[in-house]
């Protein structure tokens, strides 16, 4: 009976596309409409989640270089919405596009593709001997520069390389504010310590991004320059009261907001004199849902900092880091510890009805929306059936 009606929905949807209707305002597209409808459980479960190739190797033989007949199945099972690249996963250009191909070949082109390639100390393909590309020194050298249309240009130059690779999401720029010399995370990553010469730079990194095709994430909201702890580490912390953050750290992300980012990805900061749930940003309902959505008025994806990070292993187990996400208002879950626990966790809270499917549609909803924006397919996110892709399969 349930398969009737997801049935009856797909040709309700179908026939309003075919007839024309037009979206109610501020509504998906039909054809995002049509995706969602025909989706099982797993399948939007799975659309949620961003992860590293070697996620998908159970068996922890590859070391995430290669796509493998077992991972192609785990795949099958798990069927997450994106990847993400990092230098372990690179050895070379030739080896990096054919990752990249697999992958998007077993999802039917469906798959998100992301790296952090921010420019300077972070850039996981300028930085790589393996790549000759052009290499910025940092953002904080574009930033004393006081000239926005170098961090345009910065911008069109990072998506313009990475885009023919088959990228489609870079993780930058990153508009935190280096408002605290001694932190220990973000530094030159900055374009400035100055929040007006910071919010402008990044307006004009957005901007430079989708000139050259890609879709681009303001990080780390609502921002971690001013903690004296790397979250990666542990617990961070930020003292501010909102108040004093919407007149310094959240200029740039309300200038990136209004350029039309993307993306927004929360930190796992927390923020004791601005929220009272003392939760981390990427956990906390008033930062994500009644800050970023209802004060900023951020209508695109919300993703979380790696959930494999310590601040958030620390004290969640995958499962609950990723519900309590969710339960935020995130919508792309990335890097879980464990993608099985975490995917399974999710599917499990859906079934119980502790996250209702009208919840988990709207997070769906704005990341195929994001995916139709890349010009990337819109079914579910299953392997190809075809001869190449069967060869592909018995080659590895």
């Amino acid at each position: 009976m349930k398969q009737f009606w997801k049935r009856a929905a797909v040709a309700i949807v179908s026939l309003a596309l075919l007839a024309g209707m037009p979206p109610a305002a501020g509504a998906a597209s039909d054809e995002v409409e049509v995706a969602l409808a025909s989706m099982t459980l797993r399948e939007k479960v799975g659309q949620l989640f961003a992860v590293r190739p070697e996620a998908l190797d159970f068996e922890q033989r590859s070391g995430g270089m290669k796509l493998t007949c077992s991972m192609r199945e785990h795949l099958r099972s798990y069927p997450v919405g994106g990847i993400v690249l990092f230098a372990t996963n690179i050895s070379s250009q030739s080896q990096m596009t054919a990752l990249i191909r697999d992958f998007q070949r077993s999802a039917g082109n469906s798959l998100l593709v992301a790296v952090d390639e921010e420019g300077g100390p972070v850039a996981r393909l300028a930085n790589s001997s393996a790549f000759d590309l052009p290499k910025f020194p940092s953002a904080s050298a574009i930033g004393t520069t006081g000239d926005p249309e170098q961090a345009r240009t910065m911008g069109r130059t990072i998506g313009g390389y990475l885009k023919p690779y088959g990228f489609n999401l870079d993780l930058a720029p990153v508009a935190d504010v280096n408002s605290n010399p001694l932190n220990p995370v973000i530094g030159r990553r900055a374009f400035s310590s100055d929040p007006d010469v910071t919010a402008g730079m990044v307006r004009a990194a957005v901007q430079g991004f989708h000139e050259a095709g890609m879709l681009c994430t303001l990080k780390h909201f609502p921002g971690h320059g001013d903690t004296l702890e790397d979250s990666h580490a542990g617990t961070a912390t930020s003292t501010k009261t909102w108040e004093e953050m919407k007149a310094v750290e959240l200029l740039p992300f309300e200038a990136g907001i209004a350029a039309g980012a993307d993306v927004v990805m929360a930190a796992h900061i927390t923020t004791p004199n601005a929220t009272e749930d003392g939760l981390p940003a990427s956990l906390s309902y008033t930062m994500l849902t009644e800050r970023l959505r209802g004060e900023l008025g951020f209508t695109g994806v919300i993703c979380t900092d790696g959930l494999g990070m310590k601040a958030i292993t620390d004290h969640y187990s995958p499962a609950e880091a990723a519900i309590a996400a969710l339960d935020a208002g995130a919508d792309l879950l990335l890097l879980p510890a464990d993608l099985q626990e975490a995917f399974d966790g999710v599917v499990a809270a859906v079934e119980s009805g502790r996250i209702s499917e009208e919840r988990l549609d709207e997070s769906v909803r704005r990341i195929l929306t994001l995916k139709e924006k890349a010009d990337l397919s819109l079914r579910a996110s299953t392997p190809a059936d075809t001869l190449l892709d069967r060869l592909s399969q018995l080659w590895n």
